[in-house]
């Protein structure tokens, strides 16, 4: 099992510790961020609070045409739909200016949502260990540190069961392999993050990496460790599912009428619901 003492990702008083910096960025994604950081200036101006990077380029990890560029960014107020058209449109922009992302994508949140009570260990808990400041006044100096503990559990992932009627209908309504693929993708990381967090306390440590997850998962889980690789593996490369169309519909078939209900019970069973957000349904 987990080992004792310190693990990767906490620091000496068993916090976990900010992942990725701008110096760790590769020099592939150098110019990209750079523009990024200039056009979130230039559009949001006055209204902007701060900007972040998070995911695998300020990690380090990033490979160049297979890495998305990932921005958080949030403004003095809340985001309007007029805001959100404009980072869509810088989205698109980069994606097509920068070969060496595979897509652009920014997350637009207001100050006072990061702050809130409510978002303290979902969204507050996102910005302060999985953010990198590239803009701004940093939010984390005024939210708390943070565990590896049920709490953090709970209420970073404790609604799968919430998630599953629809990415049933998604799955329905995809139509080619393509959107099968992302569908394989996208669903995959999560299943994964929820697994890892899942036994997260138990682990004692944080990690981004889902290969990492996967195994830290295994652990207390050995009856679907074999499972919760495959998951691993499709996350980084849907591509590498075999078998093609079949196979991508085989896999999305097992997440919502196995994989995912299971865990969605499991995760309940251990850590509790996540609190309730408006619109929930």
């Amino acid at each position: 099992m987990a080992e004792t003492g310190r693990r990767r990702g906490l620091d000496s008083r068993g916090y976990i510790e900010r992942e990725g910096s701008l110096g760790r960025v590769p020099g592939a994604f150098r110019a990209v961020v750079a523009v990024a950081r200039d056009q979130v200036l230039s559009m949001l101006a006055a209204r902007l609070h701060s900007a972040y990077l998070y995911g695998s380029i300020p990690r380090g990890t990033a490979r160049p045409g297979r890495s998305d560029l990932d921005l958080l960014v949030a403004l003095r107020e809340e985001p309007t739909e007029a805001d959100r058209a404009e980072t869509r449109v810088l989205d698109e922009t980069l994606d097509k200016e920068f070969p060496q992302i595979d897509g652009a994508r920014t997350l637009l949140v207001s100050r006072a949502r990061v702050l809130s009570d409510l978002e303290r260990y979902d969204l507050g808990w996102f910005v302060a260990c999985l953010c990198t400041p590239l803009l701004g006044e940093d939010l984390a100096e005024d939210l708390p540190r943070y565990r590896p503990d049920s709490l953090l559990a709970r209420e970073t992932n404790g609604d799968l069961a919430l998630h599953l009627p629809r990415w049933r209908e998604r799955i329905a309504e995809a139509s080619t392999d393509e959107a099968r693929r992302s569908l394989v993708r996208g669903y995959s990381r999560r299943l994964v993050r929820t697994g890892f967090t899942l036994v997260m306390p138990r682990w004692n440590g944080w990690t981004s990496d889902l290969r990492e997850m996967a195994e830290a998962f295994g652990e207390y889980y050995p009856e679907r460790a074999a499972q919760m690789r495959t998951a691993a593996v499709a996350a980084y490369e849907p591509g590498a599912v075999s078998g093609g169309p079949v196979a991508h519909a085989a896999v999305l078939r097992s997440y919502v009428d196995d994989l995912g209900p299971w865990l969605a019970e499991e995760y309940a069973r251990v850590h509790g619901v996540k609190t309730p957000r408006p619109g929930d349904r």
